[in-house]
Parts: C-alpha cells; structure tokens; sequence
C-alpha cells in the first residue's frame, strides 16, 4: 500500500553524546612549546593540505587556510549566527548579496523556501531559536578531539586577522564588523547549518509567533482554526540537488570500489564547497571539501574510502497541535494526558543601526513547549489561539553531533566500518551517504537524523494535519518514538533505509526506494519503512532516472566500467525529457504553423545533449520550462515495478498544449534576438572579472540532466548568465593497492575574493571537462608543480 509521504525537507541533528569509540585525545604540548601548530601546503589551484600532530592544531592550520580565501564571507556569516547584522547593516536592509562570483550570505535555495528575512528578522530568529547553553552542554558531553578542533579553529581564525589587519580583501577591509571569534560563534555556526531544511523553512512562523514584551501573548480567537494545506504548497519547494554513485567491484574493471560525488549546491553564498586535505598522522587522513566553514571534511575519501552526499527525501521535523488550559488567560500552559505543562519564555534583545548612526534596542519573547518553538500561519490554520497552538518539534536544534558524525567517517576504514559509525552517532543532518571501498563494496544509507513516528503513528488518529506532519501534541502517546540505539526520539539504524552490494548503488535526491533498479528497497513488511522517509511506488525525478537510465545501460554493454566511464557518466549531458518526448512531439509538429515547423527541425536535428556545441538544447529548455507542468502530459503511466523507463510520452491530450508551448518558447527567442538552432556555449556562460567563460550542462530535475547548472537570469539578448547553484564539487574516486587514485574539481574555484587567483580558476576546467588529479599522498603533494608550505605556530 502507499503511505502519506513526509515533506520535502531536510535537516540535522539532536544534541547528544559524542562518538565514545574515537581515539584518545593527544597529550597536551610540552610545558614552554607552542599550543598551536600546524603545517599548511598549498598543490595547484589553491586546495590546502593542513597537517598536525593533535587536533588543536589541525583546527588552527585549517581556519588559517580558508580565511586566505574567504575571510570576508566567514566575517559577514558570523553576524548572521551572532544575531548582529542589524548592528552593523541596519534592520531594514537585507543580507549582503554577491555579484559576478563573489560572496554572498544570503542563501539563494532558501530564500526560495521563505528565508527572505531582513536583518532585523533574522537577527531574532538566530538569537531566539537558536539556545546556546544547550549548545555548550552537547559540545561538553562530545569528544575532546571536536572541542581541540574548535578551539585551535577560532584561534586559526583571530591570528589570521592579526596577520592581515588593515590588508583584508575590499569587500571588508577596515570593517568594524570584522571581529575575532569564539568557540562559542562556531557552536552556532555550525548550528545554523543545520537549520537548513527545518527551523530555517520555518522562521517565519516562528517570528510570527513571538511578541513584544508586554504585549498580548496570543490572538484571542475562540475555537480552532481549520487546516488548510493549500497554504503550505509554496512552503516545501525542493531546490538542493546533487548526485551519487558508488560502484562496487562486480562492475569495476579492477574489482574494487569507485565513487563519483557530483553535489549542487551555491555557487555564491556561505555554503559554498572549500577544498580541504586534514592530516594528524595515524589517527585522521581525510581529504575533499568542508561546508562554507564547517571545520570538516564532509564529502571525500581517505585511503580505504569514499564518501558523498545528496539531500534525503526525508524529514526531519514534525509538528503538535497543542491544546491550551482553559485557566491559563495567558495562553502559555497547555495539557498533555490531562495534565498542565507552562510553556518556557525567551526574551531576547538585538540592536538595530539607526539612520542618523544611533543604536536603538528592540526585544521579542519566544515560547516553547517541550516539543520545540511555537508557530503561527495564518492562512494555513496555523494559529494560537485561545484554545490551541501549533509548535516546530525540529531534529535540527541545538545539534551537536554534526563534526563528530563527520569526524568518524573521515575515519572509516571499510563501507561497513563507515555504516557502523553512522550507526553509532546518527548525527548527519539532511543527507543520504552513498560510498565505496577499495575491497569493492558500495553503500547507500540514510542515516539522517529523523524523528522517530513510526507508520502505526501516521495510521491512528494522532496525525491531526498530515501537510504538516502535525500531531497531537495532548497526548505523549502521540510524541516522538523511542528506540534502543538511537538517541532520544530518533529511528534507530534497524528502521533507517540502507543497502550495501557489490554491483552498485545511487541516489539523485529521489526515494530511497530506487537504490538499485535491480533491487527495489522496500523495507520490512507489513508496512516498509516509516513515511517520514518518503513515499514508495511514486514518480521519480527525471535527473534521477537518466542517471539511473546511463548506468544500467553503460553495464549492459560493458559489464565492467572504468575511472574514463564514470567520467563519462558524468559529462555525458543528456536531456531526458527530449528522449521521453520528441518521439511523440516531432510527428505532431504538421499540426502546427510555420513557425513550430521550423522549431520542430531545429530539434530534430539536435543531438539531445546539453555540450557547449549544442544547437537546439536552448528551444527545449524554454519549451520543456512551459510544457513540464502540463497536466496528465504522460501517454505510459508509472509503472511501480519500471520507475526508471516510467512514465513516458506524450498523452494525446496533452498535445495541443505541448505544440503551444513550443511555439511560446520559439516567440521568446525571436524577440531575445537568439536563433533557435543557437550553440549552447554561446547563450550560457559564467563571467568573472569580465572573463566570459561558456559552460554547459542542462537544468536538472526539469529536464533530466544529470549534470545540473541553475542560471541566475533568464533568456536574454546575451543568454543565461552566471551560475548560482548547481554542479559544484566534482569527486571521482577509485582505488588501487597504492591506495586512492581521485580527480576532481571545485568548479567555482577556492576564493571569493575577485583579486585571488583562485577566484573562478577551476570554471574553464569544467567548461572543458577537465578534471584534476588531487595529490593525497606526502610525495604526490611535494610533486605537484605548485607546491609550497608555510609553518603556523602560536
């Protein structure tokens, strides 16, 4: 049977206990030596190489490094966490914005999810969601090797603006907002990476929900307002995207594992890749990129190893329907089994720059339940009334586990040593793990935080608003499951989808279910796994079954594939929505006029792909944009048991709007002055310092590309201009018995900065599909024509 499926978001993690089986922490340094020291080494394009011999000093060399890069962007996300742009920027202005590549703080796919706050507002979301001493305590009940690791990180960090006081990059030399930091910044940096996909989406109605000191604490409507889930379509767009394929060794030509990590992610803003190699000999060799500035390798490989990551289908949130106490004229006490429970209150204060320079003060008061904030949306039916309040119960707040989890993997000897240690923490926040091992074995795994409401919960009468994930918050029946082996209120690995062959696996950010397209993943009877984890036997993006479509096709052929296939894979370019549409589209054209006859030849003659000498990929893409939202447009539905070939065609029905759309789309480029049968690489481009560079790559989930490029402006007289998210890292990992042999590319390049030679270096690599070879070990890092490294100490 199909269950309800969660919402579209994604997440992070629960303040818990660290990882109790990592290595003792290292001795102190001598008495009189320095507390911090670190190797740092640079190979060709800028990636750094930190080596040292305890993690206070890793932290320290790393943050050293990144801010050579990017200390302007790290300066500008403190204020975000800190709660403190209104100080600096004023209340009314919005989050600095980059232009042509460089930095941004706002962050583009949440913006389109509702984050489009001011200052003022996102000053008192950080300061009132987020809850510090929550955050230290978690911090103190983790490892020593992630407090060393934070403190050498802030310390790396401050002597890196003592070395280059007064000759920081323009953007914010001389600023007065570019301050030192503490470890307790970083508590919140990285807590605001887990924010994203739940109290992020959410910090509207969050804010809506606080109040004025002194003000009435609710609005005194009697009764309870009627859920209306058509107000929440807009809230849950799905934006991140990214790809993942781990090949065990019954399909590598070597019989050991490969790995391609292919996320998309922003190009501009503070979760921007960084590419990283962290070294304390004989307990942690990790290399591939962090997070903006989370100080961690979070995606790449070690000797034994490969990882990557896309976004999960799951959730990582619920909701609870709370009912008010009657006596309580305040609306701040609410029952659960009959019995009152008085809310907690959180005044906060943020200060805001006035027009004439004065600081004025402003202060809002926040509520929770034991579940999580309150919440208010009006128009959904979420309100707080006199009888009722709706609360976020978010997996992600006051996480703590987010380096440990991490820190364990980059340790990880073997897939199943890496699924153990996923197993132990649960504490990555809103990704699937997909990865490879040199004994050639592959893993796909979503060990992602996600609260425990198994599937007898979505069955009963406790879901009380199914768009939500609402529950009713009256009964602890009703709560958050606990299991043996999980930390509090989560799914516990034995109710978690994951899935280790020897063949392979993959995953596009579609449902756990197709894995492999050999082996459904169903999970365990009578019911599979719970519906927070997403819908079985439904419609999967098209990027995912092109991706899934060249994989059983490439094996078909070859059986075996190499390092040169899997690079294929990733750059062959293919459009799916043309093979499952021009069969039927382009015999349809005579019904059409003159001007769809000529659209109809141009793509006729087009290759189906999205290279730079492509012509007709720009007709497609402005048709596929009008025609994909057509509705019943497929001629062969879904087939559950086929859901990569599934559904297909163009429905009979549909024809008319599809010949209209096509003419539409040939309209818009007559009138933006582009031929229909115009090179792609001459209508879309990244443009740095003035430099324009012509890239290629299709749209993604639209048009099933795998290779994904999201523009930041429409089709205009120069074409699509400047990537803002989409192919980012590029990670193509294999092994042999010297150890990993990896390529790669961080497209957008190391720097923000527009004077770095690292600002944009790597973008004609991409636009040629030239990828790098990445120096792992000691010789082939001295080996490398750019090598140099400089000796950090304090």
């Amino acid at each position: 049977m199909k269950l309800l499926s969660p919402l579209l978001l994604c997440a992070a993690l629960l303040a818990a206990c660290g990882d109790k089986q990592a290595p003792a922490a290292a001795p102190p340094p001598p008495q009189g030596g320095p507390r911090f020291s670190a190797d740092l080494a640079r190979t060709s394009h800028g990636v750094a190489h930190v080596r040292a011999q305890n993690f206070i000093g890793l932290g320290y060399g790393m943050a050293y490094a990144y801010a050579e890069d990017n200390v302007c962007m790290l300066a500008d996300s403190m204020l975000t966490v800190r709660g403190e742009r209104s100080r600096y920027f004023g209340g009314a202005a919005m989050p600095t914005k980059g232009v042509d590549g460089e930095y941004s703080v706002a962050i583009d796919y949440l913006d389109e999810h509702g984050f489009d706050l001011k200052n003022e507002d996102s000053d008192f979301f950080f300061k009132g969601y987020l809850d510090l001493e929550q955050l230290r305590a978690g911090y103190t009940a983790g490892s020593q090797d992630i407090r060393d690791l934070l403190e050498g990180y802030a310390s790396g960090y401050n002597r890196y603006l003592r070395d280059h006081a007064g000759a920081l990059p323009a953007a914010c030399n001389g600023k007065e907002w570019v301050r030192p930091v503490s470890v307790d910044d970083l508590y919140l940096l990285i807590a605001e990476k887990a924010l994203h996909a739940s109290g992020q989406v959410f910090a509207k109605e969050v804010l809506a929900a606080a109040r004025d000191p002194g003000a009435p604490l609710a609005h005194r409507r009697a009764g309870k307002a009627v859920p209306n889930p058509a107000a929440l379509a807009g809230q849950f767009k799905a934006r991140m995207a990214s790809n993942g394929l781990a090949i065990g060794k019954d399909a590598s030509v070597n019989g050991r594992g490969m790995l391609l990590g292919n996320p998309h992610y922003p190009w501009t803003s503070t979760d921007r890749f960084y590419q990283i190699h962290l070294t304390v000999p004989g307990r942690y060799d990790a290399m591939g990129v962090m997070l903006g500035g989370l100080p961690i390798v979070v995606i790449g490989f070690n000797k034994d190893v490969a990882w990557t990551h896309t976004v999960t289908k799951a959730a990582h949130f619920s909701t609870f329907r709370l009912a008010l106490d009657a006596a309580d004229p305040s609306g701040t006490t609410y029952m659960v089994d009959g019995a009152p429970v008085k809310m907690s209150a959180k005044t906060v204060a943020v200060e805001v720059l006035q027009p004439d320079g004065s600081i004025a003060t402003k202060r809002k008061v926040f509520y929770f339940s034991k579940h999580g904030a309150v919440m208010v949306k009006p128009e959904a039916g979420v309100t707080w009334s006199s009888s009722q309040a709706y609360v976020l119960a978010d997996a992600n707040r006051n996480n703590t586990r987010l380096l440990e989890q991490w820190l364990a993997m980059g340790r990880a000897t073997s897939v199943r040593d890496m699924k153990s240690a996923l197993d132990r923490i649960t504490g990555l926040p809103w990704v699937n793990t997909i990865a490879a091992d040199r004994d050639g074995n592959a893993m796909y795994a979503d060990a992602s935080v996600v609260p425990a409401l198994p599937t007898e919960r979505f069955l009963s009468d406790c879901l009380v608003f199914p768009a939500l994930l609402g529950f009713d918050g009256a009964r602890a029946s009703c709560g958050w499951a606990t299991e043996d082996g999980a930390p509090e209120g989560l799914f516990n690995p034995a109710s978690r989808p994951s899935l280790i062959r020897t063949d392979y696996v993959a995953n596009s950010n579609d449902g756990y279910w197709l894995t492999n397209s050999s082996a459904l993943l169903l999970g365990p009877p009578p019911f599979g796994y719970s519906p927070m984890y997403g819908a079985v036997g439904v419609e999967q993006g098209l990027r995912t079954r092109i991706g899934f479509g060249n994989i059983d096709s490439m094996l078909a052929r070859k059986r075996q594939l190499s390092m040169d296939d899997m690079r294929e894979l990733m750059f062959a370019n293919h459009i799916y929505a043309a093979e499952l549409v021009l069969p039927d589209l382009l015999p349809a054209c005579a019904a059409g006029d003159a001007l769809v006859a000529e659209a109809c030849r141009v793509l006729a003659a087009w290759d189906r792909r999205a290279n730079l000498d492509s012509r007709g990929v720009i007709l497609f893409r402005e048709f596929w944009n009008a025609a994909a939202p057509v509705p019943n447009r497929w001629r062969v539905p879904l087939s559950e048991a086929d859901p990569v070939s599934t559904p297909s065609g163009v429905a009979p029905a549909a024809m008319p709007a599809m010949l209209a759309a096509l003419k539409a789309a040939a309209e818009k480029m007559r009138k933006a002055g582009a031929p229909l049968d115009g090179k792609l690489g001459d209508y879309q481009a990244d443009i740095r310092n003035g430099i324009r560079v012509p890239v290629h790559g299709g749209v993604g989930d639209i048009d099933g590309s795998y290779n994904s490029v999201h523009m930041g402006s429409e089709l205009g007289a120069d074409g699509y201009r400047n990537i803002v998210w989409g192919t980012s890292y590029i990670q193509l990992v294999g092994f042999d018995a010297s150890g990993p042999q990896v390529h790669g590319l961080l497209v957008y390049g190391q720097s923000t900065d527009p004077k770095s030679p690292y600002y944009g270096d790597q973008v004609p690599l991409y636009s040629a599909k030239q990828l790098q070879p990445l120096p792992f070990t000691q010789d082939q890092i001295r080996a490398d024509p750019n090598y140099r490294t400089q000796r950090l100490t304090e």
